[in-house]
C-alpha cells in the first residue's frame, strides 16, 4: 500500500478511512452515555500505554509509520503504541505492541491555552495492516466540516467521570459539530481557530479519550476532523468537548512527515 500522506491534492494514503469491519453507530445516537463499538470497526484508534500497561491516552494511525495524538499526553519515547485492541482487561491476537522512535510535539503548543495540541509519533517499525489495524485518512487543510455534522469520537476514557477505573472495551459516541460561533457561548475566548467543538446534546469526551479521534464520514471514508483536547472537568454531556482542529494542523504534519 502506498503511503502518500505527503502528496499534494491526493488521498493521505490509499484505502484509508474505511474500515473493513463496519462500525454500527446505533441511530447515530445521542465516552459519557456512550455504547461499545463493534470490535475492530474503528481500525485506526491507538492506545497510548505506560511501560506498565496503563492506558494514558488514545490517537490515530495516518499511516503503518505515523500515529496522531494530543500534545497534551505528554507522550515519551518509552510509551508503547498498541494497535488493534479493543478489551483492555484481555489482549486479543490481533494485537500489535509497537515501540516510538521519536515524538515531535508541536513547538507552538501551550498548556495554558491548549492550542496547537498536536503530537506526532513516528513507530520504530511499521504497523501490520489488517482486517482491524488501518489508518483514517486526513483532511485537506481547505476542507469544511459545518456545524450540525454528525460526527464519532472513541476512546477506553471515563464513562463516568467519578469513576476509578475506565472501560475494559472501546467506547464510541456520535456527536454534532459546533460552529466556533456557537462553542464560544459557552468557553468564550478559550477557543480557537486552531479548536473545533463537538457535543452538548447528551454525550462527551472524558479524561483518558485524550489524544483519540473525532471522525467524520464524507464520501463513505472517515476522516480525522478533531484530536480529543480539553472540556469540562465534569465530562458534562451538556457541554461541548473541544478538540484540536486537524485542517488547521494539516501543514504542521506534512512537514513534519517530509521531513523525517
Amino acid at each position: 500500500m502506498r503511503s502518500c500522506v505527503i502528496c499534494s491534492g491526493e488521498p493521505a494514503l490509499a484505502g484509508c478511512g474505511v474500515p473493513t469491519i463496519a462500525p454500527i453507530i446505533r441511530g447515530y445516537n445521542r465516552i459519557v452515555n456512550g455504547e461499545p463499538a463493534v470490535p475492530g470497526s474503528w481500525p485506526w484508534q491507538v492506545s497510548l500505554q505506560r511501560n506498565n500497561g496503563f492506558h494514558f491516552c488514545g490517537g490515530s494511525l495516518i499511516s503503518e509509520n505515523w500515529v496522531v495524538t494530543a500534545a497534551h499526553c505528554g507522550v515519551r519515547t518509552t510509551d508503547t503504541v498498541v494497535v488493534g485492541a479493543y478489551d483492555q482487561d484481555s489482549p486479543s491476537p490481533d494485537e500489535q505492541r509497537l515501540t516510538i522512535e521519536k515524538v515531535f510535539k508541536n513547538p507552538k503548543f501551550s498548556i495554558l491555552t491548549i492550542r496547537n495540541d498536536i503530537t506526532l509519533i513516528k513507530l520504530a517499525t511499521p504497523a501490520r495492516q489488517s482486517a482491524t489495524v488501518s489508518p483514517v485518512c486526513l483532511p485537506q487543510a481547505t476542507e469544511d466540516f459545518p456545524g450540525g455534522t454528525t460526527c464519532v469520537t472513541t476512546g477506553w476514557g471515563l464513562t463516568d467521570p467519578n469513576a476509578s477505573a475506565t472501560p475494559a472495551v472501546l467506547q464510541q459516541v456520535a456527536l454534532p459539530l459546533l460552529t466556533n460561533q456557537q462553542c464560544k457561548l459557552y468557553w468564550g475566548f478559550r477557543i480557537s481557530d486552531v479548536m473545533v467543538c463537538a457535543g452538548a446534546d447528551g454525550a462527551s469526551s472524558c479524561n483518558g479519550d485524550s489524544g483519540g479521534p473525532l471522525v467524520c464520514q464524507k464520501d463513505g471514508v472517515w476522516t480525522l476532523v478533531g484530536i480529543v483536547s480539553w472540556g469540562s472537568s465534569t465530562c458534562s454531556p451538556n457541554v461541548p468537548a473541544v478538540y484540536a482542529r486537524v485542517t488547521e494542523l494539516r501543514s504542521w504534519i506534512d512537514s513534519i512527515l517530509a521531513a523525517n
